[in-house]
């Protein structure tokens, strides 16, 4: 039996996400106490950093200003110039 869905589910708001410091820092890792209690520590790959980074880019660009947007049109962004011609379409369309 299938049925159909009313309403995609919405997405939860983007959280800003610090990515984790490379082995090439100044900052020495942290070492395990001698006292026996376990620490966690998490390692990002490659891949999961290039992901963060177009995520953390995606979360800029949808809280970007119109202002920066024109900013960024008029000096040859073709993104942001795709975004306000959307934008000029869908304002003399209302």
């Amino acid at each position: 039996m299938t049925s159909s869905v009313s309403s995609a589910p919405s997405a939860p708001s983007a959280t800003p996400v610090q990515p984790a410091t490379t082995s090439s820092s100044s900052k020495p890792a942290p070492k395990p106490s001698g006292d026996g209690a376990d620490s966690d520590s998490v390692h990002l790959s490659s891949t999961a950093q290039t992901q963060l980074s177009a995520a953390q880019a995606a979360v800029k660009e949808a809280t970007e200003t119109s202002a920066q947007t024109a900013k960024e049109a008029s000096g040859g962004d073709r993104q942001a110039q795709h975004l306000l011609a959307r934008e000029a379409q869908a304002a003399a369309q209302h």
